[in-house]
């Protein structure tokens, strides 16, 4: 059994390996350029681990890997146009550093160069059925997040669909294919899709949650960007779900305020959250999915040892000191 050090190591050496078309320069570049600012190649360790339960052969299904996080970092390339986001990972994103038809064109590019890449790794007709419905899934949920930026009615059933798809959904089915390449039984292979796919809402409800009561040392973001920007997270959601009539009013003076004061905005909001008991709430969904997560795992029909790095990687995504 490889350790995730190990296998990320690998992953970032094939990462940095990938072969490119030196021409049209402005076309590639970004790409070399996203994929080579860092991020912590999670879809692509999932996979590899996922496959590691079983094989010890996992330089056989690197290219399938190397295709899921190409695949990933198009759509966050995509996504920071969509949001005209600044920054990524600390750089300029790529509609920044070049522009925005660029950023689109490479970004279309990535997206062959992914299916390019699972081609060329291990065949698997269960694989690349799969991966095409991933694919295909996360691009639906986006469209659900678009969607709900001009909704004040969405639904918490609702919202955990959307962060399914968009997000959560990707780690369930790297797991799922390393599973399948690694020859899995039906049944291993859904319990691990299911272990991925509830870590991966835990850890995105704990994002909202981060986003307003996290430690400002530690949390990466300026905290109460979601509440500036409106979006449409567990907890505001909630907030509005619970609230009553004159929270609401005010809930809906913050969201439709055109001119305001960030602090002061942050500063409300949170304290309607506080008042609804929306923080605890949040903690208790957290705990719930993740208490999913793991029961998922611990049916994986291989010895526990082998579930170690597994049970290890989601305590750390989630900051668990147990």
């Amino acid at each position: 059994m490889y350790t995730q050090q190990e296998l990320t190591e690998k992953i970032n050496d094939a990462v940095m390996n990938i072969q490119y078309h030196t021409e049209p320069k402005n076309l590639y570049e970004p790409i070399r350029y996203i994929l080579s600012i860092g991020g912590k190649r999670i879809r692509p360790l999932l996979m590899l681990m996922g496959y590691n339960l079983y094989k010890e052969d996992v330089d056989t299904i690197m290219n399938n890997a190397l295709a899921l996080e190409t695949y990933h970092n198009f759509t966050l390339l995509h996504d920071d146009l969509m949001d005209h986001s600044d920054m990524r990972r600390g750089h300029l994103t790529v509609h920044k550093k070049w522009d925005e038809n660029t950023a689109i064109l490479s970004g279309d590019t990535m997206l062959i160069m992914a299916y390019q890449l699972f081609n060329k790794g291990m065949k698997s007709d269960e694989a690349w059925t799969a991966f095409i419905d991933a694919t295909l899934g996360v691009g639906e949920g986006q469209q659900y997040d678009i969607d709900f930026e001009t909704r004040n009615d969405v639904t918490e059933e609702e919202y955990m669909e959307m962060i399914r798809m968009k997000t959560s959904l990707l780690l369930g089915y790297a797991l799922k294919i390393g599973a399948q390449l690694g020859g899995a039984d039906q049944e291993d292979v859904e319990h691990l899709y299911t272990f991925g796919e509830k870590m991966g809402l835990a850890f995105q409800l704990q994002d909202d949650w981060l986003d307003v009561y996290g430690d400002p040392k530690t949390f990466k973001k300026k905290l109460g960007g979601d509440i500036v920007d409106n979006k449409k997270t567990f907890m505001l959601i909630n907030a509005y779900q619970q609230a009553n009539a004159e929270q609401k009013q005010e809930l809906d003076r913050w969201i439709g305020a055109q001119t305001f004061d960030a602090e002061e905005k942050i500063a409300a909001v949170t304290h309607i959250y506080n008042i609804l008991g929306i923080d605890k709430l949040a903690l208790a969904k957290i705990e719930e999915m993740f208490a999913l997560s793991l029961q998922s795992l611990d049916k994986v029909k291989v010895a526990e040892a082998k579930k170690a790095e597994l049970r290890a990687f989601a305590n750390k995504l989630l900051n668990r000191k147990y």
